[in-house]
């Protein structure tokens, strides 16, 4: 199992580094996020003996539960190998990929890196709260979700409005937008996905240009398994890949 994730990530970085070639951009611009909702902590615990440690999930109980088990895993080695806290294998750096439900907030909060998934002032405001109680020591990092395929059983902002919800987000002190999130339709017409992603980078660049966002303000999150490459030559920073890494 794990030469077989070992070999596909050393694919998908092969993909991403020829796309970028393509798009004269640095491949070390790119991130991974390993998808690991549909495998079992084996094989994360593979991927994080590889040093990959970028991983996403869409469901807070699920992402909660691989926590607890990765955890209790990784002390469970450090002690039976008698192996030093420096030389452990590292946690994961988990991303909240899918939509998140303001009463679930609390619970994410400690664990997560980055929310990949805030589309309404409400959950933004649950968030910036949420960081105040729980006495974090920085600001949540958001991304915020944009339906670019303007698809009704999707989540995420409609693109008009994304700027006014930044603006607003701005004045919510625990907060970070580090970027923008979408996600385009399931389907094998490659100028459909492509369309959202570029809809996508047209939005980052206007909202970057007229200063309504930070430069801290610096990730697109697009690409799944299937349209990885194109979102790639359309300025994706982050990937979110699953069946592609672990199949």
């Amino acid at each position: 199992m794990k030469k077989r994730i070992a070999d596909n990530l050393q694919r998908i970085r092969d993909n991403v580094a020829e796309a970028c070639l393509r798009k004269n951009r640095d491949p070390n611009e790119v991130r991974i996020v390993a998808v690991s909702k549909t495998v079992d902590v084996d094989a994360i615990l593979s991927l994080l003996e590889l040093g990959h440690l970028e991983l996403g999930e869409s469901q807070v109980q699920q992402l909660i539960q691989r926590d607890a088990r990765i955890r209790e895993t990784l002390a469970r080695q450090r002690e039976l190998h008698s192996t030093p806290e420096s030389q452990a294998l590292p946690r994961p750096h988990w991303h909240m990929i899918g939509h998140l439900q303001r009463n679930k907030v609390k619970q994410v909060l400690p664990l997560v890196d980055m929310i990949h998934s805030v589309d309404s002032l409400r959950l933004a405001e649950e968030i910036n709260t949420g960081v105040a109680k729980s006495g974090l020591a920085h600001k949540a990092k958001i991304l915020l979700q944009v339906n670019t395929s303007q698809e009704k059983q999707k989540f995420g902002l409609a693109v008009g409005a994304v700027s006014a919800l930044a603006e607003q987000i701005k004045t919510l002190p625990n907060l970070e937008i580090a970027g923008l999130m979408t996600m385009a339709p399931l389907t094998d017409d490659a100028e459909i996905s492509r369309f959202c992603f570029g809809r996508l980078r047209e939005i980052f660049e206007e909202m970057r240009g007229e200063r309504i966002v930070g430069p801290e303000c610096t990730h697109l999150s697009m690409g799944m398994s299937q349209d990885y490459i194109a979102a790639v030559e359309e300025g994706a920073t982050i990937l979110r890949i699953g069946s592609a890494l672990f199949s």
